[in-house]
């Protein structure tokens, strides 16, 4: 098996240094533009990141392929093979970053032959590191980390976000599943305005379960495998195996909190991330 630990490490590297922008961005004045609706951002700050992202990656690896939010928003090609692919979220939390929210993260997933080799999620303002590779375990600025493992789903804090969709069949579905989450009940529902943090609360202990309908690859990519390190369980709001373009995820400490969980939401019909109008169907090595 490949050993990938030095693509980690490089790209912990260069989330820190793009961090810096957001920083110094975080308190100033944005120029925001709207993308799929009113809820979905994107400032000069996402843009410049995203670049610099793929600009020192690209330069460290040739050869490499990459997603990136910014880059499919303004139409270059979705297309996930197998070749080694970072799957980047420059921004995870622009409204949040507009409004001066102080859960903003820099989202940054390594795959290849479409499994993912390892994950990281920095909480800029937080400066809060979150880290896992494949079988190596997941750390929180270097410490280990380890989900609750709760299996009562009544003792359970779960955290999801109502999202990017505005239409009356989103929103009536999102807000219902809040409504039968709290009757099972469960302790208390959050968010925090970002999805890879959210994520990452599973990973912690502090947040039992997350799930959401209609985010995309690059918000939970990197999280994803930080929680299943972590000792929880990722799935489809189906109950079925997670699928990373499927824009459905359920995270939990336990396969019995999924569950129940899967047992009782809904999912709205959401165009999957692989069927993008702007996904290549004839070859090319996209992000080049």
């Amino acid at each position: 098996m490949a050993d990938w630990t030095d693509c980690l490490n490089f790209g912990i590297s260069v989330a820190k240094q793009a961090s810096e922008i957001v920083l110094s961005a975080f308190q100033q004045q944005k120029e925001v533009k709207l993308k799929s609706s009113p809820a979905d951002l994107v400032t000069e700050t996402d843009q410049r990141v995203e670049k610099i992202l793929i600009s020192a990656i690209r330069t460290k690896y040739p050869l490499h392929r990459f997603i990136g939010e910014e880059s499919v928003a303004t139409g270059e090609c979705l297309e996930w093979t197998d070749s080694p692919t970072w799957i980047i979220d420059p921004i995870d939390g622009t409204v949040n970053f507009v409004h001066r929210f102080p859960f903003v993260a820099i989202s940054i997933a390594f795959t290849v032959n479409k499994q993912t080799e390892f994950g990281i999620v920095y909480s800029c303002v937080e400066d809060k590191l979150f880290y896992a590779q494949r079988g190596r375990g997941a750390f929180l600025n270097g410490e280990r980390l380890h989900a609750s493992r709760q299996e009562d789903i009544s003792r359970c804090v779960v955290v999801t976000e109502i999202g990017a969709e505005r239409d009356d069949l989103a929103l009536s579905t999102m807000t219902s599943n809040i409504f039968r989450l709290l009757k099972l009940p469960v302790h208390g529902v959050r968010a925090l305005g970002t999805a890879a943090v959210d994520m990452c609360q599973v990973a912690t202990g502090g947040a039992d379960a997350y799930y959401h309908i209609g985010m995309h690859c690059w918000d939970i990519a990197a999280s994803a495998i930080i929680v299943q390190e972590a000792g929880g369980v990722v799935m489809d709001t189906d109950g079925s195996e997670f699928d990373m373009m499927s824009r459905r995820v359920i995270a939990a400490s336990s396969a019995e909190v999924a569950r129940r969980i899967a047992q009782v939401i809904q999912a709205f019909p959401c165009r999957r991330d692989d069927e993008d109008p702007h996904r290549c169907v004839c070859g090319g090595v996209n992000g080049v």
